[in-house]
């Protein structure tokens, strides 16, 4: 690993962590009993965004700090960096299209939705162009891709009937009816497997760019 690279997921790392930290504490320790802290910490844990920037910062952590350890070396694996900065790119463009608009955080938690929205999505989408070894990805590997937000799918509806609570408008089954709700799923499904697709795109493309010998 570069420098250069080194100095860029050391940074990151910081910011994603300390964006998951701003997000818990506004979420379980401001205007809210104690009594209130373990629902509160479950359903921080049940946003797809928090789960997804926890692996960013994972992949950005493991192989600053251990990159010769078993976690370093999965970590630094270009199929594993490839899936979560897809998901992550995918949570920050469905963000800014789905519910940006009707957003009304200001001071601390506008600053920290703006980490885990927009600031982590770029870095680690950067950290894949730049520092990722090319040539690692196939076509079949966004069908895999998928396993990660189908068990999501499947822990939402669990525990939102077991809480009552739901972490977005369009997963809201009581409230959007199974077929809207499954068409929301679904829509959900094809744009990540459409993302999936334009990673391994753009892997291929780069791949054949680097192999391609300059003119003498």
């Amino acid at each position: 690993m570069s420098r250069v690279a080194l100095i860029w997921r050391a940074a990151f790392a910081s910011t994603g962590w300390f964006g998951l930290a701003l997000q818990y504490w506004l979420l379980t320790a401001t205007g809210h009993s104690l009594a209130d802290i373990p629902a509160r910490t479950l359903n921080y844990f049940s946003y797809f965004t928090i789960l997804t920037n926890l692996l960013v910062a994972l992949i950005l952590t493991l192989p600053v700090v251990a990159p010769a350890s078993r976690a370093g070396r999965w970590a630094l694996q270009p199929s594993v960096r490839a899936r979560a900065t897809m998901y992550l790119v995918v949570v920050g463009l469905g963000y800014h299209l789905l519910l940006s608009a009707s957003s009304t955080l200001q001071g601390l938690a506008a600053f920290g939705n703006i980490i885990v929205h927009y600031v982590m999505p770029v870095a680690i989408l950067l950290d894949w162009l730049l520092f990722t070894p090319r040539g690692g990805l196939r076509w079949t590997d966004p069908f895999r891709w998928l396993r990660y937000p189908l068990i999501y799918f499947a822990w939402t509806v669990i525990h939102g009937y077991a809480a009552g609570w739901w972490p977005y408008w369009f997963l809201n089954l009581p409230q959007l009816g199974p077929v809207r709700s499954a068409l929301a799923v679904a829509a959900l499904l094809i744009a990540l497997l459409i993302a999936g697709f334009a990673f391994v795109a753009i892997d291929r493309t780069l791949t054949r760019r680097d192999r391609t010998p300059a003119p003498a």
